[in-house]
């Protein structure tokens, strides 16, 4: 009995230990959902501090959250990551240019793709390409990039 007596004294903390354990979750996911969690926790700390029961902790807790949710989330989503997310890893590469290091044929060739040298190759039926020459880089397949010479381009009259 003891124990429930101590959190309904104590429930600010409680609440300020779920906002900062959804602090924490926040920093490792970076997706300003659990932020705005830990602001309706807050509130909670914040309606229990000024004496309120747990009804009205829960209440204040619930409205905070959806209304950052709904409200604070998407303008701030929008303007710290940007409205399409960042293109990662080797999907970052594709439609990039390269220069042929090596005779790219079929079965195998060298490039370089922004700084860093690929295995590449052309697709099947393409020609060689030879070295010096800059490619399109139209795929990855694991570690090899599949390149093809760029489409000339068009005179604007």
């Amino acid at each position: 009995m003891a124990t429930i007596s101590w959190f309904e004294d104590n429930s600010w903390a409680v609440w300020l230990a779920v906002a900062l354990t959804l602090g924490a979750v926040e920093a490792a996911t970076v997706d300003f959902i659990f932020l705005m969690l830990a602001g309706g926790a807050v509130a909670g700390a914040v309606t229990s501090a000024f004496g309120l029961g747990l009804s009205w902790q829960i209440a204040a807790a619930v409205i905070v959250s959806v209304a950052l949710l709904g409200l604070v989330r998407p303008k701030m989503a929008a303007r710290m990551l940007g409205s399409d997310p960042p293109i990662l890893g080797t999907a970052a590469h594709i439609g990039a240019s390269a220069v042929v290091l090596e005779s790219v044929t079929v079965n195998d060739g060298r490039v370089k793709i922004g700084g860093d040298t690929w295995s590449a190759r052309v697709a099947a039926g393409d020609g060689p390409i030879e070295a010096g020459r800059t490619v399109r880089v139209d795929a990855i397949d694991g570690a090899t990039a599949i390149v093809s010479l760029p489409p000339p381009a068009q005179d604007l009259i």
